[in-house]
């Protein structure tokens, strides 16, 4: 669950919303419908994911009766789809067994700063996130110095092959 947020960026509501159809492992991706907004998007697995989802599949209980993906293993709601406050309540045991502070919407932010200092174009986060204007995902996305070092250099070369006297080019 975690690692489809961190990864997929996807929203924590959108992973207890999945469903075990939604998932295509072959090509490594996920259908995410009825995303915020009512859109639909598809989003990419990446190889570390896409082994998660593969072993958790092995292991997730084949005969029961729902749709959903992520199921509760213990208690009185054992099989039943995982809720949202039931994702969110994981992560903050698993943070605080660990001494982190995070939350589910910080690894949807951390998945679309590590994109964008990976040089992904922000059209791209935008679609991935499932984001109507760019300006939500400009939002999201924290440019780290190093980044913003390459694209001030690669832009200055260019700048200086257009600027620089025929003699000097």
């Amino acid at each position: 669950m975690f690692m489809l947020m961190l990864r997929c960026g996807l929203r924590v509501a959108e992973v207890a919303d999945l469903t075990v159809e939604a998932v295509d492992l072959r090509l490594s991706r996920l259908y995410v419908y009825n995303g915020k907004g009512g859109k639909d998007r598809v989003v990419y697995l990446s190889n570390d994911a896409s082994r998660a989802l593969a072993e958790y599949l092995q292991v997730r209980r084949p005969l029961v009766r729902t749709k959903r993906l992520f199921l509760v293993e213990k208690g009185r709601c054992r099989g039943k789809p995982v809720s949202v406050r039931g994702i969110q309540k994981r992560l903050e045991y698993y943070a605080d067994e660990c001494g982190l502070d995070v939350s589910c919407h910080q690894l949807r932010h951390t998945m679309a700063t590590q994109l964008l200092n990976a040089d992904a174009d922000l059209v791209t986060i935008q679609e991935l996130l499932g984001h109507m204007r760019i300006k939500t995902t400009q939002r999201y996305c924290r440019v780290s110095n190093p980044k913003v070092q390459r694209d001030y250099h690669r832009a200055m070369e260019e700048v200086m092959k257009k600027t620089a006297p025929n003699h000097l080019r």
